[in-house]
């Protein structure tokens, strides 16, 4: 049996929903975005502007209260509920109901946001996305592995990855230790750099788009916000991962001709994804 699949547009177009006529925001989803801390405002606001640009009809950010003006101000399309402390998040508690939370982004390893990190995953049961420092506290405490949902995405870089995982000798001892892990404990990796790779236990998709210039502070905070709204209208949480990971490398490819590679930055990324999003719909 293959277990080893290229993403391309073909395998995209089999997992894409165009957007029903007669939909509305109260049916499209809605996600939270789950992080921030004093001087790290910038990456809630990036999570939560991609995670409305994929289409999610509602978009909550939790924040510690320093980042309220500004998220309110940069992304005024997106609502926010406050922590109770000003610098970092030391509780995390909500009355909505999300289809999907993205948590980590900006959020710092602080003792008190490892406790309210702890004392929400033990509780939740909606759709997860984690990158970040949610993914950095995980490491540090990988008993707390096995309270994820099921099919929970993980989104680290190499580092955060190996911080998870352990050191590997090459890279396909790397991708035996991420499906041991993603069996064990029932969890989607999205190792991300060139080629990004998606890990469902056995199961490796490979993909096809994105280009070097990706390699900018920020970029992980627009996948994870754009995985996120796709997981809240209800892709599975496999095309979901998927289908981010294919969007976000095409919104670089396309926005490469007017951006070059040095001056490409992770808001580019956001700007671009309605192109990205229009080659699959229209062409």
């Amino acid at each position: 049996m293959e277990h080893f699949l290229k993403i391309d547009r073909t395998e995209i177009l089999k997992r894409f929903k165009p957007m029903d006529k007669f939909t509305h925001k109260g049916i499209q989803g809605h996600a939270l975005i789950i992080g921030g801390s004093y001087g790290k405002a910038g990456s809630v606001c990036l999570a939560s502007k991609a995670c409305l640009k994929s289409g999610a009809g509602l978009v909550t950010a939790y924040i510690p209260k320093c980042s309220y003006a500004i998220v309110q101000t940069a992304v005024p399309e997106v609502m926010v509920i406050t922590d109770d402390y000003m610098e970092h998040i030391v509780s995390i508690h909500f009355s909505i109901l999300p289809q999907a939370i993205g948590i980590g982004i900006g959020m710092g390893q602080h003792p008190d946001t490892q406790h309210a990190f702890f004392n929400f995953i033990k509780m939740n049961k909606i759709r997860l996305v984690i990158d970040a420092d949610g993914l950095n506290i995980l490491s540090q405490n990988k008993e707390w592995l096995g309270l994820l949902p099921e099919k929970t995405i993980l989104t680290p870089h190499l580092k955060e990855l190996e911080r998870l995982i352990g050191a590997w000798d090459s890279p396909e001892d790397r991708m035996e230790k991420v499906k041991l892990f993603s069996a064990q404990f029932n969890v989607i990796v999205v190792i991300k750099g060139a080629h990004t790779q998606i890990v469902d236990k056995t199961m490796v998709y490979e993909n096809t788009t994105g280009n070097q210039s990706l390699a900018t502070a920020g970029s992980g905070d627009v996948l994870t916000g754009i995985i996120t709204g796709l997981s809240a209208q209800d892709y599975s949480p496999i095309d979901a991962a998927i289908l981010g990971v294919y969007l976000h490398g095409l919104a670089a490819d396309i926005a490469l001709p007017e951006t070059g590679y040095h001056s490409f930055i992770a808001s580019d990324c956001i700007a671009f994804l309605g192109k990205a999003f229009l080659s699959l719909e229209y062409i």
